[in-house]
């Protein structure tokens, strides 16, 4: 098979020469005509900096060679890349919204390509923009080639970046991530796109993620990068089935398991902690000058939640899943239906009472870095609940509090008084849940607590939470749209689709016999893969 793209000994630092950072050290794989290559590795191994530095993107110090087609791109010139970026090689990068111009409609982004790389007229080039948005699966794409990047959803602001990407038709297509933001059944949906155009169009792929069910199914070879170096080169299938390096092996060990022991038959027989009876949420927006429109987030949920148990709480953004946990918590208003705490009807509480209660109801946010005050110090952050709600503690007596619940998951009492930019975002994420957990809470809502961290990161923060539950018997409500997470740690989940609450019921059971067929479609979208299907 003939190569296409030869990466040789590659080197890439980072700074001078006294202190440079070395991101790519010595990295060498090549990439055949048509064939699907995988980076793999968590964030800082190195994957996109090599990705990159193909088409010459960082500004680093860059040594070895990049032979494409037969040219070595390390020595060619600003004027010869700009030619072949876009062209012969195009990139999707990993968050569409920010390499997207936030001030060019999307047809006139793709035009801009085609004019640029093959001299055409505006006429011809619209016509072929539309073309693309109507193949890469975009509806009214006639309507779609005059939107603006934030008019569109997630899933097709990256089917747009598809289409300006394979406008040129190139020879290579470097996809960075390109599905790490999308739920699960549109991250199906766009690597089932990119694989059937990868064949029409015959082009060669390089795709850089850290989703190992991702990788199983798409690529034909694998090489894993740990700390800007390669350390295995593989087939896919002889990869994942006898992986050689330690790291691989860890990587691959990371995949969420069972973390959760089957409720004993004393807590399944006790009183209900949190229970929520045909909840609605609206949300009113005006429409013109004088009339407004009504959106129903969350229609006739009800739900139940014993003590020292997990409820899983899985579907697509905009499903409804965060609208339903702030509403269970009453930090939505509700127009129908109530929740129960403990026995106490939460939206008939007085503010004052409602407050004190909420020291036993606390939540873990998705992204811990918007989450933590930067301005704070983490001594400040995990003691805030503390100075809230207990404030007639002793100084010391806080101090000591704050210092054991860093201590229990897993941090020490020297990082009192650094800030939250100082650590990593596992790191911030045990941070978030030192916060929440110094309280002593019955119930934690867990709001996508790990969407934003690697694999190996991921199964850490999912074994603390599993090990802090078993400890204290704290109740977890669940939130996600990953259902490998959900599976792991649930002993119950809810499906939700559109705000309805679509199916319910035992995890396993459900996961091994599901009634409806949403609930089907959401699990043949990470089961089937990740067994090979």
């Amino acid at each position: 098979m003939r190569q296409l793209l030869e990466v040789r000994n590659l080197c890439v630092s980072f700074g001078a020469d006294t202190s440079a950072v070395c991101a790519v050290d010595e990295v060498s794989f090549n990439i055949a005509t048509g064939e699907k290559f995988a980076l793999v590795g968590e964030s800082g191994s190195g994957k996109s900096v090599t990705a990159m530095s193909v088409l010459r993107l960082v500004q680093a110090r860059a040594a070895g060679e990049i032979w494409f087609a037969g040219e070595n791109l390390v020595q060619a010139s600003e004027r010869r890349l700009r030619g072949i970026r876009g062209k012969d090689i195009a990139m999707i990068f990993q968050e569409p919204m920010t390499a997207l111009n936030p001030l060019l409609r999307i047809g006139e982004q793709i035009t801009e390509v085609l004019e640029l790389h093959e001299g055409i007229a505006y006429a011809a080039a619209r016509e072929r923009a539309i073309a693309l948005l109507a193949r890469t699966g975009i509806p009214e794409p006639e309507r779609r080639f005059g939107s603006y990047p934030h008019e569109l959803s997630g899933g097709q602001r990256q089917r747009a970046m598809i289409a300006m990407a394979l406008a040129c038709r190139p020879k290579l297509l470097i996809a960075d991530e390109p599905t790490t933001a999308l739920d699960v059944t549109i991250r199906v949906q766009i690597m089932a796109l990119l694989e059937e155009l990868q064949r029409e169009y015959g082009m060669a792929v390089l795709l850089i993620t850290h989703d190992l069910n991702l990788v199983q199914s798409f690529a034909d070879r694998v090489g894993v990068m740990q700390a800007g170096r390669l350390v295995e080169l593989a087939e896919t299938a002889q990869l994942f089935a006898a992986p050689q390096h330690e790291y691989t092996q860890r990587l691959l060990d990371s995949r969420p398991k069972k973390m959760v022991a089957a409720l004993a038959p004393e807590a399944q027989a006790a009183p209900d902690l949190l229970r929520a009876e045909n909840m609605r949420v609206e949300f009113s927006y005006p429409v013109g000058w004088f009339r407004k429109n009504v959106f129903t987030a969350v229609a006739g949920a009800s739900l139940a939640l014993k003590r020292g148990e997990t409820l899983g709480i899985v579907g697509e953004s905009g499903s409804g899943k965060s609208t339903l946990a702030m509403a269970l918590l009453a930090l939505q208003p509700v127009v129908q239906g109530e929740s129960v705490f403990d026995g106490q009807t939460l939206q008939r509480m007085p503010a004052a009472g409602l407050r004190a209660l909420r020291a036993r109801m606390q939540v873990v946010f998705q992204d811990p870095f918007a989450s933590l005050s930067p301005r704070m110090t983490i001594e400040q952050i995990v003691g805030e609940g503390l100075a809230l709600h207990q404030p007639d503690i002793s100084a010391d007596e806080r101090r000591w509090r704050i210092v054991q619940s860093l201590q229990e998951v897993g941090l020490d009492g020297e990082v009192l008084m650094r800030y939250p930019h100082e650590f990593s975002g596992g790191q911030r994420q045990r941070i978030a849940i030192a916060r929440a957990l110094i309280l002593a809470p019955q119930l934690v809502v867990l709001d996508e607590p790990t969407s934003a961290l690697d694999a190996s990161v991921q199964k850490q923060v999912l074994e603390l939470l599993a090990g802090l539950q078993a400890r204290h018997g704290m109740s977890y409500l669940l939130i996600s749209h990953d259902l490998e997470v959900i599976a792991a740690m649930s002993h119950r989940i809810m499906v939700m689709q559109g705000g309805k609450i679509v199916e319910q019921g035992n995890a396993d059971e459900l996961i091994a016999a599901p009634r409806e067929a949403y609930t089907r479609q959401l699990l043949s979208s990470v089961y089937a893969r990740s067994r090979g299907a």
